[in-house]
């Protein structure tokens, strides 16, 4: 399934819930048109079928096989386009980056 059918399934499955149901549609119209999307709007998409339900509705509707085809175009788009944060901490020039950020020795 690529990305812009499982936008599609998002849309049916979230008919009853509008806040869904309108991101699902935007993400839709946007792929049918050729456009690219941001990642925040997927990613907006999947935490809001998460809180309202439509995910786990999906889970029992359709078997663990289906779903994973449904929403895993979404999260490895979300996965690729997303930026990637750094955990680690910064160190000021003349530190040691090996030991920077590290409470001292007592």
């Amino acid at each position: 399934m690529d990305l812009r059918d499982a936008t599609l399934m998002f849309l049916i499955e979230s008919a009853v819930h509008p806040a869904v149901s309108e991101i699902a549609q935007f993400a839709y119209d946007r792929l049918v048109a050729g456009e690219n999307i941001d990642y925040r709007v997927l990613s907006d998409l999947v935490d809001e079928a998460s809180s309202k339900g439509v995910l786990r509705a999906m889970h029992q509707k359709y078997g663990p096989a289906a779903f994973e085809a449904i929403v895993m175009p979404v999260l490895r788009e979300i996965g690729r386009r997303a930026p990637i944060r750094s955990t680690r901490t910064t160190w000021q020039p003349g530190e040691d980056p090996l030991t920077a950020g590290l409470p001292p020795r007592s």
